[in-house]
This record gives structure tokens, C-alpha cells and sequence, in this order.
């Protein structure tokens, strides 16, 4: 990409000299050429609106972008990225000075208290920065729902109030989400009362969801199916070769989705063949699989972006930088089931650590041995792939009356 190349001619409004340095960004950050067109276009459209307005590059603001985009650019040629692009420049231009920041507004006070909150998970609680993440989401879900139209005033919460929220959401996603919601809602009830802020502890009021111990077997695939999956992984591809980098650490090692999205380029000790991975507040190292170790040294070598991220996972489009979350790891293993032609009642990225599971017991490998593999905080958690060791449990089996087979 030649800056020369891509410039506009004749241009001389009070944003042009910096059209430079936005090039340079978008080369860095892997745009491809025909974004890199759109994006320039809609800048020569603003540094001309500037001009004609008589107004300077230190003014641009969240306010003067909205107006931009209202009076030029709300239909036509650059429409759709013209709210990114002014975004993007509007992080450069702060970057490098010449605007001043954005005055945030005073917070709300649904939002001191959530934010409070937040702190005292982290600080008081010592929960993971991911899980607070979700529980000050659950918080300031259920506040701007019942405060919506109204003074912020906690001490007059029901329980009524509680049950109705958590019996509205829950029956929108599964079982799941709906723990996750339900314990979320009780330690946010139960830090009100711990500060004073309600009479009495509602987190008694949040409705229990049923879930029986070991009730459910663990969905996995056969060792031949994962062999499959992992066989018609297109490797000739640079997109192949990650892809196929991450199955194998999913089938291999047994990480969660979230653990190959974390994992950084130092958290690799070549010289050792260990891998450090850290899942739910808990680092462990794990020894690294020839196989394993070869495919991210081939992705490393050809296939991964230079860019100033340490993530050891790059996205495939612009702007190149780590994955957002642990959903691009699910949606890289059902794209890989579909091309494989394995059918699977659950397609997510835990199904192959389910399937990892379930072949090392089927190996004789003990119950411990795969808690330690997979990093089980509990023994209970491990205990559920007993159910699906039938050689071991029909020695278990009673004979049946009459001698009947």
C-alpha cells in the first residue's frame, strides 16, 4: 500500500496533513484496499466540509462527527463506514494531541453504584476482571429496569421486584445463562445489604433454578469424528492454519474457548515445550504436544500478522488484533464440524474438551488424572464423565429377577 499511491490530489482543507499518518494506521492494522478507498473518501469529504464551514481539525468532537455524517454523508458512497472511520480518526487525532479529550459525563447514580460495586468484587471478593465483567452487567441490567423511570432508591426493593426480573430473563436463554443470572443477582443483593443500602437481605428471594447433580451426560464425539474434524481442516490457507493451530489445542490440551483467546506469544516456553494457561483465575503449565507445538510454530512462521498485539491468535480482517471473545473459538469449531460433515447435538468449543475427556477414560486413564489434565477445581466436576464409562458401570449393574438378560 503506497501512501503516494492512495492520497487524493488537490486537497488543502485543515485535515489533509494528517492523511498520512491515517494511512500508515490502516497499513498496520491490515485494512484491504477497497476499505482503504471508502475510508479516504469519506475523509476528503470531511476535510472539504471543514473547509467550507471554516472550521479547524481542533474542533472536531463526537458532536461536530454527528453533524458531519447528518449533512454528508447520510446516504451515498461511504455511508455504511462512516461512523467507523470517524471514530478511528477521532482516537488518532487524541492520540497524538491535537483534540482534546472527550468530557465524559458525570455517572449516574446506577452507575456509581455499579461501579462501586464492581470494585469490591475485585478488590474485597478477588474475582476475575472477565467475571466481574458479567456480574456488574447483571447489576446495571436490573437497575436501569426497575429505575428506568424514576430516582435510584434501593431501599424500597421487594422481593416481588427480584423474582419478576430474574423469571423475565431466565426464560429467554437455557439453563446456563439462567445459573449465571441467578448468582449473579445474589451477591448484587447481598452487597446492598452488606452496605446498608437495603432493610434486609433480598438475595433470599432470588428463585433457585433446578439443576441435579451428574443429571446430564457431558456431549462428545468419538476420537475417529474429532480425527476427522481435525483431517478436513484446510491447511493451505493461512486462515486453515490457525484454525487448525486452535483445534488441536482444544483436542489436544482440553482448553476452554476462553483460554485459547488469552493465551499471549510469552506464554509459549519453546525450550521447555510448556504452554501456561490461565482459565477461571487459576494459571496452570501444560506440556505441549509435538503435533500440537508444530502447528503453531507453522502459523507462527507464515500465517501470523506483525502488529503490536501479543496475542497468539490473530483475526483474519481489520483491524488485526486478538480475538474479542471466546464466541470466535465456538464459531471456528462449528464451521469445522459443518465442513467435516460430524453431526453434534452441541457445537461448541467445549465439545472437544468433553471429547477429550471421554477418550482418555475410555483409555483407562483415571478420573483424577483427567481432573488434573483439564484443570478441575473439583472432583465433582470430573466425576460426571463416569457416566459415560458403560464397561465399568455395567459391572456395577444388578442381575436382573428371574435371570433374565
Amino acid at each position: 500500500m503506497q501512501n503516494s499511491f492512495i492520497l487524493p490530489s488537490g486537497s488543502s482543507g485543515p485535515l489533509f496533513p494528517y492523511f498520512n499518518l491515517y494511512l500508515t494506521q490502516l497499513k498496520e492494522q491490515g485494512y484491504a484496499p477497497g476499505s482503504v478507498y471508502e475510508q479516504i473518501h469519506i475523509l476528503k469529504t470531511c476535510d472539504r466540509w471543514l473547509k467550507r464551514t471554516c472550521r479547524g481539525v481542533r474542533d472536531l468532537n463526537e458532536s461536530m462527527v454527528r453533524e458531519f455524517l447528518r449533512r454528508c454523508l447520510n446516504r451515498g458512497y461511504g455511508k455504511n463506514a462512516g461512523a467507523s472511520t470517524m471514530r478511528r480518526l477521532l482516537t488518532m487525532l487524541r492520540r497524538i494531541g491535537v483534540v482534546s479529550e472527550a468530557k465524559a459525563p458525570p455517572p449516574s447514580p446506577s452507575e456509581q453504584l455499579v461501579c462501586a460495586y464492581g470494585r469490591f468484587l475485585l478488590e474485597e471478593r478477588n474475582l476475575s476482571p472477565q467475571t466481574v465483567v458479567h456480574r456488574r452487567l447483571t447489576a446495571s441490567r436490573f437497575l436501569s429496569e426497575k429505575f428506568a423511570a424514576g430516582r435510584l432508591d434501593v431501599s424500597n426493593l421487594r422481593a416481588p421486584d427480584i423474582t419478576v426480573f430474574v423469571k423475565r430473563h431466565a426464560r429467554d436463554h437455557g439453563p446456563f445463562y439462567a445459573r449465571h443470572l441467578t448468582t449473579g443477582m445474589r451477591q448484587f443483593l447481598r452487597y446492598l445489604h452488606y452496605k446498608g443500602l437495603t432493610d434486609t437481605d433480598l438475595s433470599l428471594a432470588v428463585p433457585a433454578v433446578a439443576r441435579w447433580s451428574l443429571s446430564s451426560l457431558p456431549k462428545h464425539l468419538p476420537s475417529a469424528q474429532v480425527r476427522r474434524v481435525l483431517r478436513h481442516c484446510d491447511q493451505s490457507t493461512p486462515l486453515g492454519r490457525r484454525n487448525y493451530a486452535i483445534l488441536l489445542l482444544l483436542a489436544r490440551l482440553g482448553l476452554r474457548a476462553g483460554e485459547a483467546v488469552r493465551l499471549n506469544l510469552e506464554d509459549i516456553d519453546w525450550d521447555n515445550g510448556l504452554l501456561t494457561v490461565c482459565g477461571k483465575g487459576k494459571w496452570a503449565q501444560l506440556p505441549i504436544p509435538a503435533d500440537v507445538a508444530e502447528a503453531i510454530a507453522l502459523y507462527l512462521r507464515r500465517d501470523r500478522p506483525r502488529c503490536a498485539c501479543r496475542r497468539l491468535f490473530i483475526r483474519d480482517y481489520a483491524p488485526v488484533d486478538g480475538f474479542y471473545g471466546a464466541n470466535a473459538i465456538g464459531s471456528i469449531v462449528k464451521r469445522a464440524l459443518g465442513k467435516a460433515g460430524v453431526e453434534s447435538a452441541r457445537k461448541g468449543a467445549h465439545l472437544l474438551r468433553h471429547s477429550l475427556a471421554t477418550d482418555m477414560l475410555h483409555k483407562g486413564i483415571s478420573l483424577d488424572e483427567i481432573g488434573e489434565v483439564l484443570r478441575h477445581r473439583s472432583p465433582d466436576t470430573t466425576a460426571i464423565y463416569a457416566k459415560v464409562d458403560l464397561d465399568s458401570l455395567r459391572t456395577l449393574a444388578l442381575p436382573w429377577p428371574g435371570g433374565a438378560r
